[in-house]
């Protein structure tokens, strides 16, 4: 049973986060050939001030 971690930055809505858990379930079911229940995707959506890039605060570097 493959489980999928996504982190991303928060903000995407409701909709964004179902068209990517669908993409990805179906992608992982066509390389693993496993059905679709045994396939888990969770997105932790991360405050820009809790992530760091090339030694900023993402939050900083990218207003």
């Amino acid at each position: 049973m493959p489980i999928i971690k996504i982190e991303m930055w928060e903000g995407r809505d409701k909709d964004i986060k179902k068209k990517i858990v669908q993409k990805i379930t179906q992608t992982i079911c066509e390389v693993l050939n496993c059905p679709k229940d045994a396939v888990t995707v969770v997105i932790y959506d991360v405050p820009k001030h809790n992530w760091g890039v090339e030694g900023e605060l993402a939050s900083e570097k990218f207003k």
